[in-house]
């Protein structure tokens, strides 16, 4: 997470106005206002990785899939967030023109910069979407992808998927993925570049 701007903390409705006359993307906690940083290339190329399969997935059906572009609003944490990749099933976002609110799935690629605040803060805030069914947290240099799914009684497991001929499952959306398509053009020298 970078280091907040100097400006008086803001309510939601505000920093959506204010946001609009920006540059780049920011996102909200609690009235601070976050920059977001460029993502490395192996960052990037995983999402899309991500996002393209579960497009191909889906296609056809109700629920839809954004990438990093798109804000989500979590109402109960007062944040908004910019995931890497987030699939809606719900009409009331198919309407939503600045920020989602109800997703299925939420997917964050880790970069050593954001890596225990995903895992931490991030996911804390993710968890009181009650739409929410899967928090998927892909971890590039180690090849593996963790998969947070709720259980019938609503508590949160961990699925951890690793290993060459390895496939995640996202559950939510009855679709397999397999590691190696969700690692597609990214090579060794990618985690050893310095972000």
């Amino acid at each position: 997470m970078a280091i907040p701007q100097p400006i008086a903390k803001l309510d939601f409705e505000d920093y959506l106005a204010w946001e609009t006359a920006q540059a780049e993307k920011h996102e909200f906690v609690r009235g601070e206002i976050f920059a977001m940083t460029g993502a490395r290339r192996s960052h990037v190329a995983v999402s899309l990785n991500i996002a393209a399969a579960l497009k191909r997935h889906l296609r056809g059906g109700s629920c839809r899939v954004y990438m990093a572009d798109m804000k989500l609003r979590v109402e109960a944490a007062d944040t908004a967030f910019y995931p890497d990749v987030l699939v809606t099933c719900d009409r009331r976002d198919h309407a939503a023109e600045l920020f989602m609110r109800h997703p299925s799935l939420v997917v964050e690629v880790l970069s050593e910069s954001t890596a225990a605040y995903d895992r931490g803060g991030k996911f804390a805030a993710y968890r009181q979407l009650d739409s929410l069914k899967e928090y998927v947290v892909v971890d590039i240099e180690a090849r593996r992808v963790e998969c947070f799914r709720r259980d019938a009684e609503r508590r949160w497991v961990l699925y951890d998927y690793s290993g060459v001929d390895a496939a995640c499952e996202f559950a939510s959306l009855d679709c397999w993925l397999p590691l190696a398509e969700v690692f597609e053009d990214v090579d060794a020298a990618d985690e050893a570049a310095p972000e």
